[in-house]
């Protein structure tokens, strides 16, 4: 093995570490990669050795390879964590078909365009009620104010949950998605344990109300009330609920984030938006792109493969990066740019490619582009009031906190 080591294109840069993202300095390292080694192999991390798919053209290749490039737990998960803090995590889109398949369209219908009519109402109320409420001319904090109850918002009413325990969704959102070396410790891994099973706790006894009652609409309902995930074991519906807690609102809710760094770098962007409000639903697409709230993926190689020139070994896992694939300047052109007006800004891979992609996209489009249109309609202008704490993770990209004061166009 030591000699297909050598042969193999080695990533000088450890694109795990959370000093990248926290220290914003993840930008060279991706160039660097995309120019010089597409894939490339790191024999060392925190979290083992690991492949990297850094362009728009190899990630798509290995998403568009579900049997060769799998998704599941079995096999390591969808980070580039082992497991789950060293846990089993079998949700559903951490397994390969036919389960992916028969689980993903019990979720899929609570984001059909009937459904996302009744949504799209919620989330512009929400969002003309939570700026109401903002201080014009003050620092506040543009996450804890805003993006948070906005996307936590609509995923209590997704699952019909009470918005008053928000906060606790918040922390078990923070549990779920929490990819970093620093928590690979016994201590963390007992918190973990310990959040995870007063989720659970709490979701058993929604998912038990819900069985007695006739089926609706709301994601629990759509569980318990389906042959594929209406009798799932407890690990399952642990890794499932999680799942949806993430998937709802750390992703949507770092992409509203993000739009306020974006707008205040690039200020005449939000001058075109000004000019052209029908530019919003574009604007979405394109924060999506250029902020990537989720920063990779990864697969495990069912068999020997060549991707990019390098030959992946059955059970290696190949980490695709998002966040380098978005700013490829083959797709993108002036990458770095946030411009509301790009033509292709569709093409980003922020919700994944191929059966994986995101089932609640449009949801998330419709949230990021209702807060654009308040900003419009308003008048108003966000500017970054001092520097904003940026997430210790490799896997989600986004802020913990970030200052921001809104001043008149």
């Amino acid at each position: 093995m030591a000699s297909q080591t050598l042969e193999r294109a080695i990533n000088p840069y450890d694109v795990s570490a959370d000093a990248l993202y926290t220290e914003d300095t993840w930008r060279e390292p991706f160039t660097f990669l995309r120019r010089e080694m597409p894939v490339s192999w790191r024999p060392e991390s925190p979290f083992g050795g690991y492949w990297s798919a850094a362009t728009h053209e190899t990630i798509q290749e290995i998403e568009l390879m579900p049997e060769v490039f799998s998704s599941s737990w079995q096999r390591g998960n969808i980070t580039i964590a082992e497991s789950v803090n060293e846990a089993d995590f079998p949700n559903f889109i951490a397994q390969d078909p036919p389960i992916h398949t028969a689980q993903r369209k019990v979720i899929a219908p609570a984001f059909s365009p009937g459904q996302m009519i009744k949504l799209e109402a919620q989330v512009r109320e929400r969002a003309k009620m939570l700026f109401d409420a903002l201080p014009l001319g003050e620092t506040f904090d543009w996450v804890e104010q805003l993006a948070i109850p906005q996307t936590l918002g609509m995923l209590c009413s997704l699952f019909d949950f009470p918005f008053e325990e928000w906060r606790d969704l918040k922390r078990w959102s923070d549990y779920g998605s929490g990819v970093s070396a620093d928590n690979l410790t016994p201590e963390y891994r007992a918190e973990w344990m310990k959040q995870m099973g007063e989720m659970l706790a709490r979701f058993d006894r929604e998912l038990d109300a819900r069985k007695g009652l006739p089926p609706t609409d709301d994601l629990l309902s759509r569980m318990v009330h389906s042959e594929a995930m209406g009798n799932l074991p407890a690990l399952e519906r642990l890794a499932n609920i999680a799942l949806l807690i993430v998937a709802g609102n750390d992703t949507t809710r770092n992409s509203i984030a993000g739009l306020a760094e974006a707008l205040h770098r690039y200020p005449e962007e939000l001058d075109k938006l000004h000019a052209d409000p029908t530019l919003s639903a574009n604007a979405a697409q394109e924060i999506i792109r250029w902020q990537t709230p989720v920063t990779h993926m990864r697969r495990t190689a069912t068999r020997d493969v060549e991707v990019g020139g390098q030959v992946i070994r059955e059970g290696e896992k190949i980490v695709m990066w998002y966040i380098s694939g978005n700013r490829d300047e083959s797709v993108f052109a002036n990458a770095e740019r946030f411009d509301v007006t790009r033509e292709n800004a569709r093409r980003h891979i922020g919700f994944g490619h191929g059966i994986h992609r995101c089932v609640g996209a449009r949801l998330a489009e419709v949230q990021i582009a209702a807060v654009i249109d308040e900003i419009v309609q308003r008048g108003l202008r966000p500017v970054m009031a001092g520097k904003p704490e940026r997430l210790a993770s490799p896997f989600l990209h986004g802020f913990n906190t970030m200052p921001v004061r809104l001043e008149k166009a």
